[in-house]
């Protein structure tokens, strides 16, 4: 099994307008299928620890799942039919649990060396559905003298299941609460978030500035976690 990018050859099949509809703990893909493709491979990625920081370096679309010889790949693939496609009117798959899902279908063309996977850029192939969201609750205080030029910042996050560093951040403003992650400076947290009461070092800001807590990637990690002010 290898990949290629679609990019390289303009006539290879694309899957076209993925959507996933989600009821009662079952998630329904479906696509668009080229006329001369007769079976795909679909891909199944859980966020957690372990692919979160390659979503972050490739943001969805750019990881590598390339063969690696020892009869497997990187990431979870199935083979699916096009008669597969029609009985089930879709390709049906059960979701349970917390954290957000990611699905990507790849046009698969037979040829004499073994099943080439065609890897899209455009994103028409791919979907995130969501199993059910995990709160994460912040709480921000400050503690300064009244002749004091600086204050102190004390963060406490309490998580409902381990949440990786990459996806929380806080940002730093003057003269007022950040309203989104790009209103103020950007800091990033150096270490993952375990289920339940964390408390984060104190920092040291100038009087007037303010903190928050943000998603690092609102569309990715809020489809796992809801974040919550205390």
């Amino acid at each position: 099994m290898r990949f290629i990018g679609a990019d390289a050859d303009p006539s290879a099949p694309r899957i076209r307008k993925l959507t996933l509809a989600v009821d009662e703990g079952r998630c329904t893909l479906r696509w668009l299928w080229p006329e001369q493709l007769e079976a795909v491979y679909v891909e199944r990625l859980e966020l957690n620890r372990m692919n979160a920081d390659r979503m972050d370096e490739g943001r969805m679309g750019d990881v590598d799942y390339s063969y690696r010889g020892d009869g497997s790949t990187q990431g979870k693939l199935k083979l699916y039919t096009r008669e597969e496609y029609k009985a089930n009117n879709g390709y049906p798959d059960r979701i349970t649990g917390f954290g957000a899902i990611q699905y990507t279908v790849y046009a698969c063309l037979m040829q004499e060396d073994g099943p080439v996977l065609i890897r899209q850029q455009d994103g028409d192939n791919q979907g995130i559905a969501s199993a059910g969201k995990a709160d994460i609750r912040f709480a921000i205080r400050y503690k300064s003298g009244f002749f004091q030029k600086r204050k102190t910042v004390f963060i406490t996050v309490t998580a409902e299941v381990p949440v990786p560093k990459e996806a929380l951040c806080y940002v730093r403003k003057q003269g007022g609460v950040p309203l989104n992650k790009d209103d103020g400076t950007v800091y990033p947290f150096v270490s993952d978030f375990a289920a339940g009461k964390n408390e984060m070092p104190p920092v040291e800001v100038a009087k007037d500035d303010y903190v928050r807590l943000f998603f690092t990637d609102g569309p990715l990690y809020g489809a796992a976690y809801r974040l919550i002010s205390d």
